[in-house]
């Protein structure tokens, strides 16, 4: 018989580490609900970062997939993890530290992202896949809510920044549905957010990737400050340039729309 997640907790001394950024996710109602918006995964290959006792995992391991590939940075999650795989062969387990991995070299394509994030590392993480974002079929993540608000902000709102733009430029971004601290252990002291990513095969508008990160870095810096004073360490001419390309010199940087940013990023 599978035990269950709080079942794999117990009988391996699984207790949350707060450093560790863990909240475990015992109920598998709620774990196969955010599997079920992932769809057919069939030949899919997954990827999970921080399984702990497996909650995730196991609903996932539940559907027609072709490899489930764990990554899991606390050592006493991995006896338990590993006692899933006499029962469900298709689930590799790896101990190791996620933002050290290149998801690209662990498994092939087609390749998903499914996970219940670490909170401390979740942004980091995200932005590490964003480098190679064309190479994932899809990603469903859990983040604490505001993280997850910043990733789907619209301009002239404050939660919109570089993670808006820099995500919307790459991807498709939707919020499914949010969690509160109760269904968690121990409870957070935040709401919680599924989100599901979709990458562009190309991004949505053309522009370099390292000018367009430069571009966000210099201007949301200073975001209260008006374009033409903020982006002008990058560009030479900034109030004559910015005009040229239809925005106002006068704008902020959280006026400004995904494509207005490519546009400053070609001038550079």
């Amino acid at each position: 018989m599978i035990p269950s997640p709080a079942q794999m907790a117990e009988m391996h001394g699984l207790r949350a580490i707060k450093n560790l950024g863990q909240h475990f996710l015992f109920d598998l109602n709620i774990t196969r609900k955010i599997v079920n918006y992932a769809g057919n995964l069939e030949g899919m290959n997954i990827i999970e970062i921080g399984p702990g006792p497996g909650g995730l995992t196991q609903a996932i391991l539940e559907k027609n997939i072709n490899k489930l590939t764990v990554i899991e940075f606390d050592e006493r999650a991995i006896a338990g993890l590993q006692e899933l795989q006499q029962h469900y062969p298709k689930l590799e387990v790896m101990s190791g530290d996620a933002l050290e991995q290149d998801l690209r070299e662990i498994t092939p394509a087609p390749r998903v992202i499914m996970s219940n994030l670490p909170y401390n590392i979740s942004t980091k993480l995200l932005t590490n896949w964003l480098d190679y974002a064309d190479e994932f079929e899809f990603m469903i993540l859990m983040f604490q809510k505001e993280v997850a608000e910043r990733l789907y902000a619209v301009p002239r709102t404050k939660d919109y920044g570089r993670l808006s733009v820099i995500t919307q430029w790459l991807a498709k971004v939707e919020n499914l549905f949010d969690l509160p601290p109760s269904v968690f252990t121990p409870p957070p002291k935040v709401t919680s957010s599924v989100v599901k990513i979709t990458p562009y095969k190309t991004p949505l508008y053309p522009a370099d990737k390292k000018k367009m990160e430069n571009v966000l870095r210099t201007a949301f810096g200073q975001r209260r400050k008006m374009l033409r004073s903020s982006l002008k360490p990058v560009l030479p001419d900034v109030e004559a340039q910015l005009t040229a390309i239809g925005i106002k010199p006068t704008a902020r940087a959280e006026e400004l729309s995904v494509e207005d940013f490519t546009k400053i990023a070609n001038l550079l």
